[in-house]
């Protein structure tokens, strides 16, 4: 058997975004401004959703679980990009990377599973309007989020485990802005076919399974909207789902463009621009196409604020 000589990592440094020093202060006010923005945003979009008793729908259950996963995004990435920017070596523990793949790799499977179920949420409203709340019971609520989030926990853990207990031969240097499975594959000295597989085959199975739900899903949902004869109900058919489509067809671009592109083309250069957007600009986006385009949202922000107001009128 062949004998490598590695040096035993226990830590790993981040390269970052860009390698141009004159870069650096104008990106890390820009994504510092984006952090902010989506941790506020997404803060503000699951507080509003819970205390607000207009809002206690299921549709509105899958929106605060899909910002609480945006929340997770950013607060997981946010700051350790922050200081690459700042920091002459971004360094990173051994098992703080292990910690940031394992939430990275939950979190992007939960995202995939709750648009495929608020996909289901609203082919159930527009299709079956007379049993919306007879399908979409709490229970059911909780169980299309509850079993995504128990197998995302099982992947995520397998992914990691089977990265972390292979060997490193020795550079810790990983060629982007977070511990990520390709760059990190690409430092093992021991063989990696096993640990690309099983990240194929997930990765594969998890976008193609919610996929095939959400086009299923509006499908049907095209097909009722079709039948419709009221050019009202059409358009606020449309206007239901606008939000919902927008959001999917951002986070599954970016994550085909990322993942399921073949070996030989895959550039970490690109892979960092995919990723950005995915784990930085989505959940910004989110909580502003979910508010800007709600109706119910808007009404209840104006009506927080009133209560704001009122509250500051009293005490002066």
């Amino acid at each position: 058997m062949e004998k490598h000589n590695f040096t035993v990592v226990t830590e790993f440094i981040l390269l970052g975004i860009t390698y141009w020093p004159e870069m650096q202060a104008p990106l890390f006010l820009l994504f510092l401004v984006i952090y902010l923005t989506s941790m506020l945003g997404n803060l503000g979009m699951i507080i509003l959703t819970q205390v607000d008793p207009r809002l206690q729908t299921p549709m509105y259950f899958f929106l605060r679980h899909l910002a609480l996963t945006d929340l997770g995004y950013s607060t997981t990435v946010g700051p350790k990009m922050l200081v690459n920017f700042v920091e002459d070596q971004n360094i990173i523990s051994y098992y703080g990377c292990a910690t940031q793949l394992t939430f990275l790799a939950f979190l992007l499977g939960s995202e995939l599973f709750i648009l495929s179920a608020m996909s289901y949420d609203r082919y159930v409203a527009i299709c079956h309007p007379l049993l919306y709340t007879v399908i979409m019971s709490p229970r059911v609520c909780w169980v299309l989020v509850a079993i995504p989030c128990l197998y995302c926990t099982f992947v995520s853990l397998l992914i990691s485990v089977k990265i972390f207990s292979s060997s490193f031969c020795g550079p810790n240097v990983i060629n982007h802005f977070f511990c990520d499975c390709i760059p990190l594959i690409s430092l093992l000295c021991s063989t990696t076919h096993e640990v690309e597989f099983i990240i194929m085959i997930f990765t594969a199975f998890n976008s193609i399974s919610s996929l095939l739900l959400v086009l299923m899903s509006y499908l049907l949902i095209l097909i009722a909207i079709l039948r419709m004869k009221s050019a009202e109900g059409r358009g606020k058919a449309f206007s239901t789902c606008g939000s919902h489509l927008t959001a999917v067809t951002v986070f599954y671009g970016t994550l085909i463009f990322t993942y399921l592109q073949p070996k030989s083309s895959h550039s970490f250069d690109t892979d960092k621009v995919a990723s950005i957007f995915y784990t930085q600009i989505n959940p910004l986006l989110n909580p502003l196409i979910y508010s800007l385009r709600n109706k119910d949202v808007k009404y209840a922000l104006h009506r927080i604020w009133k209560n704001i107001c009122k509250c500051f009128s009293l005490k002066t």
